[in-house]
């Protein structure tokens, strides 16, 4: 950091230049001053309040650091008494709450005022992160960058900030169908099956011929199909009393996949398919298939559920 070392004090050489760098801004700039401006050089985003006592402590530090880095980084501070509706977005509970842009997507971030050291190790993490990504006017580099964080998140069961990439990808191509799709099976998970069959709506014909499409397509049916059913433990009373009642076996499995409870599922389905394998036209066994295909190829509940229903089929 030559400039830091060439100015101990982190005063700027040039007062001036620090208004480029440091901004306060809004809901209605958020995508100009930090999504747009995030392409060509790391943005900062400082969520703060005017009561919160750690932010008057972590705001000048978090300024003088930017101000070092002499234009490699930018700040932009967010009021959010002001633009709550923005901080739900990201995700906010807690302020001071920091977030790394780049490339017109979050990359990192950090809550809490962190001592100056921590907060420069940070900062220089993030520019020599950006440094070494996709060019600037590399659009598409970057959206596949961003979809792939965005699955990663979703994998490791983090909604909010899925949901959040998904959302950028598709504020610069508003009919990117991987993102659609990515977007759809966020809200699935989430429980809005209204905005999710919305969303895969906009998908185009040919993004509809995808597997991840499909794998939506029939876990928003499945979803819509378990709404009218009685409730799990409902459903183990019934079969406490009455072990053959094949209803409410197959209705117990709809219930336990709609919780997430997958392997269980399939158990139920596969139960009934060795107690009745003619029930409602083979029902149990078209119905696990069904399953097996929303849960998509790469799911280990996909396939546990196969073994399951091979054994069923052939043991």
């Amino acid at each position: 950091m030559d400039s830091f070392m060439a100015n101990p004090a982190g005063t700027p050489a040039n007062p001036g230049a620090a208004t480029d760098l440091i901004k306060e801004s809004t809901t209605a700039s958020f995508e100009k001053d930090v999504l747009q401006a995030s392409v060509t050089t790391p943005v900062l985003v400082d969520f703060w309040a005017p009561w919160c006592g750690p932010c008057r402590q972590l705001g000048p530090a978090i300024e003088k650091i930017v101000t070092e880095f002499a234009g490699k980084v930018k700040l932009v501070k967010i009021n959010v008494d002001e633009n709550q509706a923005l901080a739900g977005q990201m995700g906010v509970q807690s302020i001071p709450a920091v977030f790394a842009f780049a490339g017109g997507r979050p990359v990192d971030g950090f809550m809490g005022a962190l001592p100056e050291s921590e907060i420069r190790a940070f900062v220089q993490k993030i520019v020599d992160a950006a440094g070494g990504g996709a060019p600037a006017n590399d659009m598409e580099a970057q959206i596949s960058e961003a979809l792939e964080a965005a699955v990663q998140a979703f994998d490791a069961g983090d909604y909010a900030s899925a949901e959040h990439v998904y959302g950028l990808v598709l504020q610069h191509k508003p009919d990117h169908d991987a993102a659609l799709t990515g977007l759809a099976r966020v809200t699935l998970k989430t429980g809005d099956l209204d905005r999710a069959e919305a969303t895969l709506d906009l998908v185009s014909e040919e993004g509809r011929k995808s597997a991840e499409y499909l794998s939506a397509i029939s876990s928003l049916q499945l979803k819509r199909e378990a709404a009218g059913l009685g409730s799990i433990a409902e459903l183990e009373q019934r079969l406490v009393a009455d072990e053959n009642d094949h209803q409410a076996r197959f209705d117990l499995a709809l219930a336990l996949n709609a919780d997430g409870m997958k392997l269980e599922a399939a158990e139920a389905l596969v139960k009934l398919m060795r107690q009745n394998r003619d029930w409602n036209e083979d029902a149990a066994r078209k119905k696990l298939i069904e399953l097996l295909d929303a849960w998509g190829p790469k799911d280990p509940a996909t396939l546990k559920g196969r073994r399951l229903l091979s054994t069923a089929l052939f043991a």
